[in-house]
């Protein structure tokens, strides 16, 4: 996977309808889950992009430094594209993100909103459980902090 990290004023257009529409397929349509995606929060964050050999976007989350979303840096909207997965591509995004975000802010806490079905993977990569589980968009989620 080749990976691009760029603020929201960097992004292209081309890779900005990229980002979305991935964020859309999945979260809205797949899922389910009719809700406003654009949230205001991808003009504070930096945005990871993972793309594959033939220069597909395959995986994409966004990161922030600590008090934005959270008292604590955080990982958000983490996503592969149906066509990536089953391959590795989740845990290798994981990866990067916490490389990134390290990176980009300094190597501290960082707490993740994630879907309650992913907390097994999420913990195989060092988060905790840290909240009861609670609804988003009609999903269960937990807070996960590393």
């Amino acid at each position: 996977m080749r990976w691009e990290i760029k603020k929201f004023s960097d992004l292209t257009i081309t890779e900005l309808y990229a980002l979305l529409h991935l964020r859309s397929e999945v979260f809205v349509v797949e899922q389910n889950c009719p809700y406003l995606d654009m949230d205001f929060a991808d003009q504070k964050a930096l945005h990871l992009m993972g793309y594959d050999a033939n220069n597909q976007l395959a995986a994409y989350t966004r990161l922030f430094d600590k008090g934005i979303k959270f008292a604590e840096a955080s990982i958000g909207r983490v996503v592969t594209a149906p066509f990536a997965r089953g391959k590795g591509a989740g845990r290798e995004l994981m990866e990067e993100s916490l490389r990134q975000l390290y990176q980009q802010f300094g190597e501290q806490p960082v707490r993740i909103g994630a879907q309650q079905y992913l907390e097994q993977f999420y913990g195989s990569l060092g988060f905790k459980t840290v909240s009861d589980t609670y609804m988003e968009d009609g999903i269960p989620h937990v807070e996960m902090l590393k």
